[in-house]
C-alpha cells in the first residue's frame, strides 16, 4: 500500500475509485495503439525502461524470461537483483494459500465469511453471512476498502504517514475501518478492487491454520519453490539487501518533495500488500502457478475464473487473486500488479507458463508498467 500514481486509464479509476493515489495497485490495463515493432531481443523492454526513467522514475528494473532464456535490465540508478516491495501481488499469494487449503478439504471457498471470522464482518450493511470467501478472492463481495477511507489516506499514505510510518496496525483495526461505511453493492451484484478483501483473505488463513498467514505462504510457497528473495516481513520496517532506496511525494503535488520511504510498518498493507521479493522470485512463482505446479487441475481453473472487470476491456477479468489482460498484439497474460510505497511492480506471464516479466519502478508518483508489457509481449517500441 502507498500512494501510488492513479493509473490514466478508465479501469484503473474504477479500481481505485475514492483514491487520491493507486494503493496496493491492480496492473494498469488499457487498449493500446498500434505501434511499431521491435525485434524480440528485448531492445524494446530496454527502451520502456529507459523512457520510464526519463519521463521521472528514479529507476526501473525488469527480468524476462522466453523459455529457458533470460534476460535482465536497468534504468536509472537500480541494480539488476534488487529487492523490492510487491504490494498487492501479495494477493495471489494469498489466494493460492487459500485454494491449497480447499484442496485438502480443510475450508471450501463457498463457506460464509462469517463461518470462520464471526462476528467480524458486520456494521453498516456488512453482513459476513451474505459473503463467501471466493467473493473476497475476486472482489465480488462489495465489502468497502480501506484504503478508500480518508482517515486512512491522510495518514498511511498522505503527509501523516512520515509521523506514523512505523505504527503497527492489526488486521481488525483495517477491516474495523472498512466497517465504518457502507458496502459498496450487495455481494455478487457488482465488481470492485477492495483491498479490505484480502485483509480478512489473511485473516481466514490464520483462523484455518491456527498460524500466521504468513508461515502459510513461507511453508506452501516461498520454501517448496526456493524462492531465496521472498519473505512476508510482518513487522519489519526494514528492507532487506540488496536494494534500492524507494521515493515517494507523499502528496498529490506534482511538485511536491520527495522523500525516501523504503522503511516502514509492513502491517499497514498485511496480507493485501505487504510482500517482499525480487523479479527473479516473481516470475518464478507465476510460471510455476500457471503451469499447475501449485495447484491440482480444479483449483488452478478456479483461480483463471475470471470475473469482467470493464464492459470497455472485454479481455480483461479478475479471478481469484489473478487477472487477465490482452495486449496490443492479442497475446494474453496473466499475473498481478502491486503498488505500495515509493515501488510499482507488475509480474506477468503467459497462460502455458513459457514467457514472463517481472518489473519494479522505486517511485510511486510516476511510472506505467504497461508499455514495458508491450514492449517484451509484443515488440512495441515506446514513442519518445
Amino acid at each position: 500500500m502507498s500512494a501510488v500514481r492513479t493509473t490514466r486509464t478508465v479501469l484503473a479509476a474504477a479500481l481505485v475509485a475514492g483514491l487520491t493515489a493507486t494503493a496496493l495497485a491492480t496492473p494498469a490495463l488499457a487498449a493500446a495503439p498500434a505501434p511499431a515493432k521491435a525485434k524480440q531481443d528485448h531492445a524494446a523492454t530496454q527502451q520502456a525502461l529507459r523512457a520510464a526513467v526519463d519521463a521521472g522514475v528514479p529507476g526501473a528494473v525488469a527480468q524476462a524470461r522466453d523459455g529457458k532464456r533470460s534476460w535482465t535490465g536497468t534504468a536509472g540508478v537500480r541494480k539488476g537483483d534488487d529487492r523490492y516491495r510487491v504490494g498487492s501481488i501479495t494477493k495471489t499469494f494469498v489466494a493460492t494459500v487459500l485454494l491449497q487449503l480447499q484442496a485438502e478439504g480443510r475450508i471450501d471457498l463457498d463457506d460464509p465469511v462469517e463461518k470462520w471470522l464471526p462476528g467480524v464482518v458486520q456494521g453498516n450493511g456488512h453482513d459476513g453471512r451474505k459473503i463467501t470467501v471466493r467473493q473476497l478472492l475476486n472482489h465480488t463481495s462489495g465489502v468497502y476498502s480501506v484504503t478508500s477511507d480518508a482517515g486512512f489516506q491522510e495518514k498511511v499514505f498522505g503527509p501523516g504517514f512520515l509521523e506514523h510510518r512505523y505504527d503497527r496496525w492489526t488486521p481488525r483495526q483495517l477491516v474495523g475501518i472498512a466497517m465504518t461505511h457502507a458496502p459498496d453493492f450487495a455481494p455478487g451484484t457488482s465488481w470492485n478492487y477492495s483491498n479490505t478483501n484480502y485483509v480478512l483473505a489473511g485473516m481466514v488463513i490464520e483462523k484455518v491454520t491456527g498460524r500466521p498467514y504468513g508461515k502459510a505462504v513461507e511453508n506452501r510457497i516461498i520454501k517448496p519453490l526456493k524462492l531465496r528473495a521472498t519473505s512476508v516481513p510482518g513487522t519489519d520496517v526494514r528492507m532487506p539487501k540488496p536494494s534500492s532506496p524507494a521515493y515517494s511525494k507523499l502528496y498529490t503535488d506534482p511538485n511536491a518533495q520527495v522523500h525516501d520511504v523504503s522503511k516502514l510498518s509492513p502491517t499497514l498493507a498485511y496480507a493485501a500488500g505487504e510482500m517482499i521479493s525480487d523479479s527473479n522470485d516473481l516470475q518464478t512463482f507465476y510460471r510455476a502457478l500457471l503451469k499447475g505446479k501449485l495447484l491440482p487441475k480444479a483449483e488452478l481453473r478456479e483461480m483463471t475464473t475470471t470475473i469482467p472487470i470493464s464492459p470497455e476491456l472485454p479481455g480483461a477479468g479478475y479471478g481469484l487473486g489473478l487477472m487477465k489482460q490482452k495486449l496490443s498484439c492479442g497475446k494474453e497474460v496473466w499475473g498481478h500488479g502491486g503498488g505500495i510505497h515509493g515501488s510499482s511492480s507488475d509480474a506477468q506471464v503467459t497462460r502455458d507458463g513459457s514467457h514472463s516479466i517481472a518489473l519494479n519502478f522505486n517511485a510511486d508518483w510516476t511510472g506505467d508498467s504497461l508499455p514495458v508489457l508491450e514492449a517484451e509481449f509484443c515488440g512495441v517500441v515506446p514513442k519518445k
